[in-house]
């Protein structure tokens, strides 16, 4: 008989039986008994059926009947209306008369049930085929089930199909649900329902399908853009079974992961360093998925940086990068005296080149980057060394028996000035303090020559820079052709052609003063100040007064006593100066200069 049979509620059971003696035994009739639970008489197991009288045990009256013939070793039993309190252990006995008795070890476990049994696979994963089975005992003749699925409709690519399996001589029905499982599916209920033609039984079950699948990022951040100093929440949900182990990346960095539905990842205080590409990472036994975001943190510009040490050599190529750092891309721009000179925009970098850079090209710059979030500026000098160059208010003026030279060179570096004199075949410096004095200006150096006595008509003066990029000379020219004419006069002439001079100087002087005072107070630096000159010699404008006081006999030097005294007056109260550093307008102060 079969070891474990099953059947439902209120339905019937068959349990298949047979049994052997040994053939030596030639039995005229042969009976046989169903006990339950207990194999041995003597324990007075309830009788289930009994072959020599119709005497059972109460709970089987009317319910039990041999199907098998005993005279053909069969023993089969059938048992109906199936009630819970008959769930246990059967064994068949033997009589074949006499001491001939025997009850047989091997027993059938009887279970009554209410439901059928749905059989689930192991596993079920999201995209692979999985097969459901309704097992249903099929061990009742009189009685043949009807089995369906409830709630199966909405599967993808489902089939029904059925089949009987047999398995030690107990049947089963089988029915078979195919589908495709997807994440939708986990959850999900599914039923099994059993019925019998002409009756009301209906057994039934349901199963949660437990659908394993990669996780699936249901919610991020998108890109983003942020300003420096501001507060950003990246968040993160994920849909995965099993759960799925969560993380933030920046770049290939492990910012913070946890395992759950979601994580959420909050930076404070956020910086550029902070900018880069995020990466949310979900991943399980099953699988992984990614979501990568843009974060770009907005800053104002860098201080710029200028790349080199700009000092150049006229006539060169030079080329000047300054460079900043901003999000988004600077305008950067280079300036001098206030004007642009160059320009890049959304540009982190910007040349200045010069194909063959010039004196003129010396100076200070500036350089601004600018963007939305702010601007920032550097300053940087561009220095550019070159030969000499005399100026054009290089000059010789006379006056009586005295000469005096003014040479004007400009370089870089400094250039060393010499007066040559080459009819008198000398050669003179400001090495030679008793005729040279000498002022720097910037890169403008200026040199006086004063010479006293007889002036030869032929006299002529050259000029003589030199520095270690080159030397340039020039002949100075007389600043009236008529410059000699003091000598020809003589002393009487002179002061008498001095005093008309000094009355068409004072009369030129006080009207210049006139208009002065009824100008705009924005005040214009003159080439030639008004000056009334004692002689034809007049002292070089830029010559401050502080500089003569360092040649107490300078205006013994400059005029000849035979002239006796004589006035000139400078009226400076007028006239505007520039100084060089601040840039500011002052009036000057008034000098007298008297001749003795």
């Amino acid at each position: 008989m079969p070891e474990n049979i099953a059947a439902f509620e209120g339905t019937c059971v068959v349990i298949p039986c047979r049994f052997s003696y040994p053939d030596e035994l030639r039995p005229s009739a042969v009976h046989g008994i169903w006990y339950f639970n207990s194999p041995y008489p003597k324990n007075y197991p309830p009788v289930v059926y009994k072959s020599r009288t119709q005497i059972v045990h109460e709970s089987y009256v009317g319910r039990t009947r041999l199907l098998g013939e005993l005279n053909f070793r069969n023993c089969t039993l059938q048992i109906t209306r199936l009630s819970p309190e008959l769930t246990g252990k059967y064994y068949f006995r033997g009589d074949l008369g006499g001491y001939n008795q025997y009850t047989y070890p091997e027993h059938c476990n009887l279970k009554i049930i209410n439901k059928p049994s749905i059989v689930v696979p192991p596993e079920v994963v999201e995209g692979s085929e999985v097969e459901l089975r309704c097992v249903v005992p099929d061990n009742c003749p009189e009685m043949k089930p009807v089995v369906s699925w409830t709630n199966h409709d909405n599967l993808a690519d489902f089939s029904v199909y059925g089949q009987v399996e047999e398995e030690s001589s107990t049947w089963n029905l089988i029915t078979l649900l195919k589908f495709m499982p997807s994440r939708e599916n986990n959850g999900r209920e599914l039923g099994c329902s059993v019925t019998y033609a002409n009756t009301t039984f209906v057994f039934d079950d349901v199963t949660t399908l437990d659908v394993k699948y990669i996780p699936r990022i249901v919610q991020a951040n998108s890109s983003v853009e942020v300003i420096q100093g501001s507060k950003v929440v990246l968040v993160c949900s994920v849909d995965s079974n099993p759960t799925a182990l969560i993380s933030w990346l920046r770049e290939d960095e492990l910012l913070y992961e946890e395992e759950g539905g979601n994580l959420t990842l909050h930076l404070n205080n956020i910086s550029y360093l902070q900018d880069g590409i995020y990466t949310c990472a979900a991943e399980n036994s099953y699988g992984k998925e990614n979501h990568s975001l843009a974060l770009s943190v907005m800053y104002a510009p860098w201080k710029p940086v200028v790349n080199v040490s700009v000092v150049a050599i006229e006539g060169e190529p030079l080329t000047v990068l300054c460079s900043s750092q901003s999000n988004p891309e600077p305008t950067i721009t280079i300036l001098k005296d206030k004007k642009a000179v160059t320009m890049g925009v959304y540009q982190n970098q910007v040349a200045l080149e010069f194909a063959s850079v010039t004196h003129e090209d010396d100076g200070e710059y500036w350089c601004t980057a600018e963007n939305q979030f702010g601007v920032s500026s550097t300053a940087f000098n561009l220095t550019v060394e070159f030969p000499p160059l005399i100026l054009p208010e290089s000059k010789c003026t006379a006056a009586r028996d005295t000469v005096q030279c003014i040479c004007v060179a400009k370089s870089n570096p400094e250039a060393v000035i010499t007066f040559e004199l080459p009819t008198r075949n000398v050669t003179v410096n400001e090495t030679d303090r008793e005729f040279v004095y000498s002022q720097k200006n910037g890169y403008v150096i200026t040199s006086i020559l004063t010479l006293r006595g007889e002036v030869d008509s032929q006299l002529y003066i050259v000029c003589a820079a030199r520095n270690l990029y080159g030397a340039k000379n020039q002949q100075l020219q007389f600043h009236h052709s008529n410059s000699l004419m003091w000598a020809k006069v003589g002393p009487v002439g002179a002061v008498v052609a001095f005093a008309i001079l000094i009355a068409v100087v004072c009369y030129v002087s006080q009207t210049r003063k006139k208009k002065n005072m009824n100008e705009s107070s924005s005040f214009m630096q003159t080439e030639n100040p008004p000056v009334a000159y004692s002689g034809d010699f007049r002292t070089p404008g830029n010559l401050e007064k502080s500089e003569y006081g360092r040649h107490p006999g300078c205006e013994k030097r400059l005029l000849h006593k035979e002239l006796g005294i004589d006035y000139a007056n400078i009226d400076f109260t007028k006239l505007s100066t520039k100084d060089s550093y601040t840039l500011t307008e002052e009036l000057a102060e008034y000098a007298e200069i008297r001749v003795k």
